[in-house]
């Protein structure tokens, strides 16, 4: 029997209800797995009743009997109801089972017939609960769900905390909610099993919250407006969401400076205790709410006389936090300060700027205080807005700089020089350097409507082409008007033919047509004595005639690097130092390489770059993975792209670099999971520069995953691709060792060596000595497919040490790994331990797993392997010894890290080796040998 039970569908289908609460939600499912109970808790609107909704539909299935209690402030006053709720409709199904004075006793409590009580009736009734729950266990496992447990009636928690302390190994569980502040949750444990785990529910992530959002319809929204709701809301979901939904229905954005709308809903919940203070209190309060760092000096000079005693009063309130070890003003929850901003009437809010505008120390905020006083235009607030937009862009902070743009345009009168429009454009500059594109896309787009200068219109269109990002397909109608506007002026016609180049690699997936776009974009940059876009455009040339494996590379790079220099472009990730760093690292020089881009990195760090900053860590972790560091590697890449998802930008590639991070040192499945997330990032964005990188990646991960066959198919479309694109240099994607050894693991050898000789052709040319070496260990794996097992050990041996030499610490133990591998089965030395040794040393976790897996695999005793099988490739050696032992393909598959499909390749090779025509057959080989 189960009782009101009212969750519908498997927690699988509801996986978006708790956004953001994977991890608590996964403790507290292992723990209700094991047979334990479960109490969640944290602050209101944390989403504790959509976890328990969702964890109660998955566990109810399980149980025989749900009983469910859901308490409301408004009814904890009366006695008995939570149990009313849990025991009411099983009254007639346990009363039997009970003894006469008990269920008086549970009769009078839940039916309200009589005057029970806890003073009269206590011990009758603490027995009658936990008889009651006994007796629905002896029929069948019992699921009790309690929601809002701090609303509980007293008389009903006590009577169930006294049951579920005796129930002992009575097959009863519990899993309940509770609203707490901090960790004030021992008191509610009272109510539940002794071995209950406590699980506290925290806020979301700024990424967490975006989704949240998505999730509900709240679509659409600029980053920058999500990252507002998301330091708002504390992180706290049900207050995101009302934030989202007043957004929604609010058809006029908040400007610039100003704080988000705060619906009355929320209001009334955060600002309940606001009445208790004086109207002095209250107006420092504001004080504090208007100012970025609000302290007691900060309060005293903006002529807050009592602030220390008012702020005191409001702190025991829990307006505000106590910070016995600073002096900052911080509010108990950041949307009690929104709120109270909300709240003020908008000249209190005015007097609170002008007040903050002499008194803070500093010139960014004492700008913005002053902006946020005024009304109308202004040319010397806007003067100053400027000024101040400028010193946060030197301190390296671009979406302050942003901010300040768009008010000190808000305040600029028009005719004015420099113009209202000029000012949003730079504004809508700082926004991409900090990576808020949506921002600056709908400036410059604001911007179009009515501007007439060329300069103006091509700087706007400059910031639509890069508010698209790689997906510059969607902005092709752009590029004619963008000339039209640029007209003969090579200055600007510079710009245009700079985005072009991008346009023809990303779009037309043409390094030709983008290096002749570049070349021509340095040209008119030249001429129109725009040093900066001439060094980026001649970085970008650099960086196309790299890829290429093109001759003049050396020599692009060195005019990139003459003076005088830009340092904006020396540190952008499309500059020179970006394309100095490509070089180094594939040219073999690790150590150099990882000096430039660290450097570069703090840097684009130091000056707030965010697209730059989410590139840089992932060349970074690039370089760690060349070095064998794959712990480091996989840290890095999931910061890149952490960062990337938070802000947008690069997200296809930081996903294609994490994919490879993972195949490395992490988890076989998330980097499939990953490169199949870049896949489809640069499917969707046109992008075919990147498509081939991706799918290099997802090649690389099913080839660790032991899924040969699939990996072919993947780096195969690498092959053509690059093909089409005119990439020649094989350390661009360094997949096509990878290629090499799937090939040969399906069977193919042939075509593993054609792909060998094409690569080691261009390697040789262009001096790139880690592929020769890498290339080398393929052949290997060739040439003892062939049978050649002498020649392939000493190729691997030679391979192994010239990666060591080089630094290239994972590649050297592959081919220690490869090298283990064909010496399993045949005399002399099979040991694994040096392999284990390599990878274990790069934190290579999937490398190690399938070195052990090998290991298990080999034969206990492998003189005891019939000279039938010394002609065959190690690979085949070892299926057909388990063949011999009777291992299935399915077993085999698993044992080896390969496919099924892989598998059966083998074996017919081995048949065809053999001269034989089944399995059968290599069993028959095993029963001679025994019979020997």
């Amino acid at each position: 029997m189960t009782v009101r039970r009212e969750f519908k569908g498997p927690a699988s289908c509801r996986s978006d209800l708790v956004i953001g609460q994977e991890e608590p939600s996964a403790v507290a499912r292992e723990q209700l797995a094991r047979g334990g109970s479960v109490l969640l808790h944290g602050p209101a609107g944390i989403g504790k009743s959509t976890v328990l909704r969702a964890l109660a539909a998955e566990y109810a299935p399980t149980a025989r009997t749900v009983l469910r209690c859901s308490a409301t402030e408004s009814e904890s006053h009366l006695p008995f109801l939570a149990l009313a709720d849990l025991l009411g409709l099983v009254l007639e199904e346990i009363s039997g089972a009970l003894p006469a004075a008990q269920r008086t006793a549970l009769e009078s409590a839940l039916t309200g017939r009589g005057e029970s009580t806890l003073q009269r009736d206590g011990l009758a009734l603490r027995l009658a609960v936990l008889s009651a729950l006994r007796a629905l266990a002896a029929k069948g496992p019992v699921l009790i769900v309690a929601d809002d447990l701090q609303w509980l009636d007293s008389a009903s928690a006590e009577l169930l905390g006294f049951a579920a302390r005796r129930l002992g190994e009575t097959p009863v569980q519990m899993l309940c909610a509770v609203r707490t502040e901090d960790e004030e949750y021992g008191r509610h444990l009272r109510a539940c099993p002794p071995d209950t785990l406590s699980v506290r529910l925290g806020p979301l992530s700024r990424a967490q919250v975006s989704a949240l959002l998505d999730q509900r319809g709240y679509t659409g929204l600029p980053r920058s407006t999500v990252r507002d709701i998301h330091r708002t809301s504390g992180g706290n979901p049900l207050f995101a969401l009302e934030l989202g939904r007043a957004l929604a229905e609010n058809p006029t954005p908040p400007r610039p400076g100003e704080p988000l709308p705060v619906p009355t809903s929320l209001r009334a919940l955060v600002l309940s205790r606001l009445e208790m203070l004086s109207d002095e209190a209250r107006r420092t309060l504001l004080v504090a709410s208007a100012g970025a760092r609000p302290t007691p000096a900060l309060l005293h000079a903006a002529g807050r006389e009592n602030a220390d005693a008012e702020c005191a009063q409001a702190a025991e309130l829990g307006l505000l936090a106590t910070e016995p070890e600073g002096p900052a003003v911080r509010f108990a929850h950041p949307l009690i300060s929104a709120a109270l901003y909300a709240e003020a009437p908008a000249q209190e809010r005015r007097a609170a700027h002008a007040a903050l505008s002499t008194a803070a120390s500093d010139p960014i905020e004492r700008a913005r205080h002053l902006a946020l006083a005024t009304t109308g235009t202004d040319p010397d607030v806007a003067a100053r807005l400027a000024e101040a937009a400028a010193l946060a862009r030197d301190r390296g902070a671009p979406s302050v700089a942003a901010s300040l743009g768009l008010l000190a345009a808000r305040h600029t009168p028009a005719g004015s020089e420099p113009g209202p429009d000029e000012r949003r454009l730079l504004a809508a500059e700082d926004a991409i350097t900090a990576g808020e594109v949506d921002l600056a896309r709908d400036i410059a787009r604001e911007v179009l409507t009515r501007a007439t200068v060329p300069a103006e219109r091509v700087r706007a269109w400059m910031v639509v082409i890069e508010a698209a990002g790689q997906a510059l397909g969607d902005v092709d109608s752009v590029f004619p008007q963008a000339l039209a506007d640029a007209g003969d002026d090579p200055g600007l016609l510079a710009l245009v033919y700079y985005q072009l180049a991008w346009r023809g690699l990303v779009v037309e997936g043409d390094f030709a047509e983008a290096r002749q776009e570049a070349a021509h974009a340095a040209e008119l940059a030249a001429r129109g004595r725009d040093r900066r876009t001439e060094l980026m455009a001649l970085a970008f040339q650099a960086s196309t005639e790299t890829l290429m494996g093109h001759p003049d590379a050396p020599a692009t790079i060195r005019r990139a690097l003459k003076e005088p220099q830009d340092p904006y472009v020396a540190c952008h990730h499309n500059g020179v130092g970006s394309a100095r760093y490509r070089w180094l690292l594939m040219s073999d020089q690790l150590t150099e390489a990882r000096a430039t881009i660290t450097a570069l990195l703090r840097e684009v760090r130091r000056r707030g770059m965010v697209e730059s900053e989410v590139h840089f860590l992932r060349f970074l972790a690039e370089t760690e993975l060349r070095c064998g560091h794959c712990g480091r590697a996989l840290d890095l890449a999931r910061e890149s792209l952490r960062l990337a998802r938070d802000t947008g930008i690069g997200e296809g590639a930081s996903a294609m670099l994490t994919s490879l991070a993972e195949a490395s040192g992490g988890d076989a499945e998330r980097a499939l999971a990953l490169a199949r997330e870049a896949v489809g990032h640069a499917e969707e964005d046109g992008d075919q520069m990147y498509l081939s990188r991706a799918l290099a990646a997802l090649g690389y991960a099913q080839l660790v995953a032991g899924d040969a066959q699939a990996a072919v198919a993947a780096l195969r479309r690498v092959r053509e691709l690059e093909a089409h694109l005119g990439i020649t240099d094989p350390a661009r994607g360094r997949w096509h060792g990878d290629l090499a050894e799937a090939l040969v693991r399906v069977g193919e050898p042939a075509e593993a060596q054609g792909v060998i000789d094409v690569a080691r052709e261009h390697a040789l040319r262009l001096g790139r000595e880690s592929v020769l070496a890498v290339l080398d260990r393929s052949e290997a794996l060739v040439r003892a497919e062939r049978g050649d097992l002498e020649g392939a050990a000493a190729q691997l041996t030679s391979a192994q040490d010239r990666l060591a030499k080089l630094g290239h610490g994972l590649e050297e133990a592959r081919a220690a790994f490869a090298l283990a591998q064909l010496r399993t089965g045949r005399p002399g030395p099979t040991s694994y331990d040096e392999a284990a040794r390599l990878f274990r040393r790069c934190r290579a976790q999937p490398w190690l797993r399938r070195v052990d897996a090998a290991a298990a695999a080999r034969p206990a005793e492998p003189e005891a392997v019939p000279a039938v099988l010394d002609g065959l490739a190690a690979m085949e050696r070892q299926v057909a010894a388990l063949v011999m032992e009777g291992a299935t393909n399915r077993e085999i598959a698993a044992r080896l890290f390969v496919s099924v499909k892989t598998v059966e390749a083998t074996l017919t090779r081995v048949y065809r080796k053999l001269g034989i025509r089944s399995r059968v057959d290599i069993v028959r080989l095993a029963a001679g040998r025994r019979a020997k």
